[in-house]
């Protein structure tokens, strides 16, 4: 039986594309980097290259036709990754554009195997490839001398041991280049612009003798370099163990009794009710109790931002470091980047509770190209929440139209394993706010409806409501002592 090889896999140094790519790079691979003009591909072999190289494993970055080395590194050392002190020592930038010009692949080659020769590079880069290419297509046997020279620099990196990537502009799918069947791994970077969003995109084609994560990945140019996001659940915080039957505690007197003695733990509850009506509060008052109890929380503030003039409480909770804060002004977020950025601060914080302020403010967050699919991004939000055990609270602004009742504009209340609904009722020519727990998923709750208020101490539930029935549902409400209440609304999923 013959003896399996093992692939040693470099770490790219690219955040979230060692994960993207199954595990990090194979040493020794062949492979492409593709894309249009400013998708990010010469930004992207750069990142790879400073991390890759050091005095044991040095890099070779061969510039053809495209920008000359002085005026790329100009550029490329506003980068963090870029370290000058590499530069002629573990990295050597050498200029094949003569040989390029002149059309003679041989010899384009031929200056190639000097280069690897004199300095025995560990990684190789070949920028722009695709001015190979284009140097040949002038030749009646082009195709032939192109398939040659391309064959032939595959075997000569892989018997030098050298992990080599060929970097070319490519505008559409692959398609019978043979760099494409030679290559062992082909990374596709895309771009497509919205309205006033960006959003890059990067699919791994092809990576011979691994796993790769399938699908489109979004990733971010910022000046820290390339950052990919792993899909939800690919870069997850550890799950942490929920005790069957724990219950937390949401911070409203009377609340936890509504609810049949807390929310259970690590289940997700949507708080839905019109503007002004105290969703906020609520969750402010909920992460505001898991701190009085030890806990650490984090909150995604989509709608605004949790400063002293709107929640002093949660302000200095926030100031503190007690609870962390998501508030990415980008206008163009991928749900990845989203479940992402709070995973990295339920694992800073070990937070167990977790607040989305609100679903609106999430949906308009999102780059507008993910906006159709917003019920697949929620569900993909809650499900990678719940698998690391954390207790969640999502608010939702309803119109409150008072002749029917949603729980949510986007239909995705089924996701959620408690729903609390708050609303408006007029009672003697004045504004009254309500609040039900309308499901408690596996738990009994109670079906009262109670009045509320809102002063300085927060959110104080008052006794039940007199002559309830009709208001959540059902026939018509009476007129009662109390006063006169709206018509009883029509009960919508």
């Amino acid at each position: 039986m013959i003896p399996r090889v093992a692939i040693h896999r470099l770490a790219t140094g690219v955040p979230g594309l060692d994960e993207v790519l199954g595990g990090g790079l194979p040493e020794f691979s062949f492979n492409l980097i593709a894309g249009p003009p400013g998708s990010g591909k010469t930004t992207l072999a750069h990142q790879i290259m400073f991390a890759l190289a050091t005095a044991e494993r040095p890099a070779l970055y061969l510039t053809v036709l495209g920008e000359p080395p002085l005026k790329m590194l100009r550029y490329q050392q506003q980068f963090e990754f870029f370290d000058d002190e590499l530069i002629n020592r573990s990295i050597r930038f050498v200029n094949l554009a003569e040989d390029t010009l002149a059309g003679d692949l041989n010899e384009v080659l031929a200056h190639i195997v000097r280069e690897v020769e004199r300095h025995s590079p560990g990684v190789v880069f070949i920028d722009s490839f695709r001015s190979v290419v284009r140097s040949t297509r002038l030749k009646d046997s082009a195709d032939a001398d192109l398939a040659r020279f391309i064959q032939q620099l595959g075997m000569l990196m892989t018997s030098w041991q050298a992990t080599t990537f060929l970097i070319g502009e490519y505008t559409g799918e692959a398609d019978d280049n043979p760099v494409f069947t030679v290559a062992d791994g082909l990374i596709w970077l895309r771009q497509s612009v919205q309205r006033n969003s960006m959003v890059r995109k990067m699919e791994i084609m092809k990576m011979r003798g691994q796993p790769t994560l399938p699908g489109l990945h979004t990733f971010r140019i910022s000046t820290a370099g390339i950052k990919v996001f792993a899909p939800a659940g690919a870069a997850d915080a550890p799950a942490r163990a929920v005790a069957s039957g724990a219950r937390v505690s949401m911070g409203v007197p009377r609340l936890d009794d509504m609810l049949g003695g807390g929310l259970p733990r690590g289940y997700s509850l949507l708080v839905a009710g019109p503007s002004g009506s105290g969703k906020s509060i609520l969750a402010a008052a909920f992460l505001a109790e898991g701190v009085r109890c030890g806990e650490s929380g984090v909150i995604a503030a989509f709608e605004q931002h949790p400063d002293r003039s709107r929640n002093r409480v949660l302000a200095e909770l926030i100031e503190k470091g007690r609870v962390g804060l998501v508030d990415s002004g980008a206008p163009d977020l991928s749900i990845d980047e989203i479940v992402l950025l709070l995973m990295d601060e339920i694992r800073r914080l070990n937070a167990s509770r977790v607040v989305i302020d609100s679903l609106s403010g999430f949906e308009l967050a999102l780059a507008p190209t993910f906006r159709d699919d917003f019920r697949e991004s929620l569900a993909r939000l809650v499900t990678a929440l719940s698998a690391v055990g954390v207790t969640v609270l999502m608010t939702s602004e309803l119109e409150d139209r008072y002749t029917d009742l949603r729980f949510s504009p986007y239909g995705t209340a089924f996701l959620t394993d408690a729903i609390i609904v708050q609303r408006y009722i007029e009672v003697d020519s004045r504004l009254r706010r309500v609040i039900a727990v309308v499901k408690v998923r596996a738990s009994a709750h109670s079906d009262e409806l109670h009045e509320f208020s809102i002063n300085g101490d927060g959110i104080c539930i008052g006794a039940m409501l007199p002559d309830q029935e009709g208001l959540l549902g059902g026939r018509p409400t009476r007129k009662a002592d109390h006063g006169a209440l709206l018509p009883a609304p029509e009960v919508r999923g």
